[in-house]
C-alpha cells in the first residue's frame, strides 16, 4: 500500500519553529532556514516546480511571476493577513487559490496601536533617550520640562472600523478617548452604542476635528494615498497621526512636509510607503522628538506568528483533502 504523495511547500521566509516542524511533518517542505528574502528569479524558479508557495507580505507576487508558474502550482497561501502584495485576479484565472491569515492579529497590532496612540502625545521615545543616548542631561525633575499632552477627554478618530479599528477603538475608550470613525459602511448600532462612537461619512470633516488620527483600513486601490496632502492640510496643528496599517495609505512626503510646517503635531509609525526603506526626513524628525518609528512590528508576537502558521497549515490540509479552504481570497476585492 502506497501513501499519498506529500505535495510541495515552498517557504519564502523563516518560521517559528513550531510551525516549520509541523510543516516538515505534513507537507515537502522547503524551508528558508538562514531568512534571506527571496529574489524574484528564485520565486520563478520555485513556482515552476512546487505545488503551494507560502509568501510573506513581503514577497511581489505579481501578474508576471504569476504566469511564469507551472500547471502543478494550485495554491499560494500567504503567511499574512493583507494580500496587496499578490495579483489574485491573476492567481484566479490560472486557476490557482490564494489563501491569507485572517483575524489572528487584531488585538496584537491594536495594542501597539494603542501603544503609540500613547507614545507620541508624551513624548516617550523622547523621555528614553534623554536616559540612554544623552547621558548627564537630566538634571532631576523639573515641572516645566518634557512636557506632553493629556490623552483622556481628547477625540481620536479611526480610519477603518474594521477588526483592528474597533479593537483600537475598546482600548482608546478605556483610556478616557472619544470615539469617532469613518468608514466604508457604517458598523452595526450595538457596537457604536458600546463604544459610544461617532460615526462620520465624510473622512475630511473627522479629520478637522479630532485630535488623534489613528490609520486602521487595509492597502487597496481605493485606499491608496487615503490620507493625501489635501486631507492632511485639514488636521488640526495640535493633532497627531498614527498608522499601523500600510504605508501607502498616507502620501509620506505631504506628512513630512505637515510635520515640519507644524501644520500635525507628531506622528506614530510602524509602516512606511516604501519599506523597508525609510525617508531620511523622518528618521530626522524621529531626531527633534515629533515621529516615533517603528520596524513594522506591530504584529510580531510569538503568539501571532504562530497562529498564522496555523492557519496556513490549516489551509493547505483541507485545499489538497479536497475541499475549499478556510481562508480562501475571492478575486475581485477592491
Amino acid at each position: 500500500m502506497t501513501s499519498k504523495k506529500k505535495p510541495t511547500v515552498y517557504i519564502t521566509r523563516k518560521l517559528p519553529d513550531v510551525v516549520e516542524t509541523r510543516m516538515r511533518e505534513l507537507f515537502d517542505a522547503e524551508l528558508n532556514i538562514d531568512d534571506t528574502p527571496r529574489s524574484q528569479p528564485e520565486l520563478v524558479a520555485a513556482v515552476k516546480r512546487v505545488d503551494v508557495l507560502v509568501p510573506t507580505v513581503t514577497d511581489r507576487i505579481d501578474a508576471a511571476l504569476i504566469e511564469q508558474a507551472g500547471p502543478q502550482l494550485k495554491l499560494i497561501a500567504a503567511f499574512s493577513n493583507g494580500v496587496d502584495n499578490i495579483d489574485v485576479d491573476t492567481a484566479a484565472r490560472k486557476g490557482i487559490t490564494v489563501t491569507n491569515t485572517p483575524n489572528v492579529l487584531t488585538e496584537d497590532t491594536a495594542d501597539m496601536t494603542m501603544a503609540l496612540i500613547l507614545a507620541v502625545p508624551r513624548r516617550l521615545a523622547e523621555g528614553a533617550q534623554v536616559l540612554t543616548d544623552r547621558k548627564g542631561e537630566w538634571a532631576g525633575w523639573s515641572p516645566t520640562w518634557m512636557l506632553g499632552r493629556r490623552i483622556a477627554g481628547k477625540r481620536i478618530g479611526i480610519v477603518g472600523m474594521g477588526r483592528i479599528g474597533t479593537a483600537v477603538a475598546r482600548r482608546a475608550r478605556a483610556f478616557g478617548l472619544s470615539i469617532h470613525y469613518h468608514n466604508r459602511h457604517r458598523v452595526k448600532r450595538e457596537t457604536e452604542e458600546m463604544l459610544e462612537a461617532t460615526y462620520w461619512d465624510s473622512l475630511d470633516q473627522m479629520l478637522a476635528r479630532v485630535d488623534i488620527v489613528s490609520v486602521n483600513c487595509p492597502s487597496t486601490p481605493a485606499t491608496y494615498h487615503l490620507l493625501s496632502a489635501r486631507r492632511l492640510a485639514l488636521m488640526r496643528p495640535d493633532s497627531y497621526i498614527v498608522n499601523t496599517a500600510r504605508g501607502d495609505v498616507i502620501d509620506e512626503t505631504a506628512m513630512i512636509k505637515c510635520l515640519r510646517e507644524g501644520k500635525i503635531a507628531g506622528a506614530g509609525l510602524d509602516v512606511f510607503e516604501n519599506e523597508p526603506a525609510v525617508n531620511p526626513k523622518l528618521i530626522k524628525l524621529a531626531g527633534e522628538g515629533k515621529v516615533v518609528l517603528l520596524p513594522h512590528m506591530s504584529s510580531a508576537t510569538l503568539e501571532g506568528r504562530i497562529d498564522m502558521g496555523e492557519k496556513v497549515v490549516i489551509n493547505i490540509r483541507t485545499f489538497f483533502d479536497g475541499h475549499r479552504p478556510p481562508d480562501r481570497v475571492l478575486p475581485g476585492r477592491d
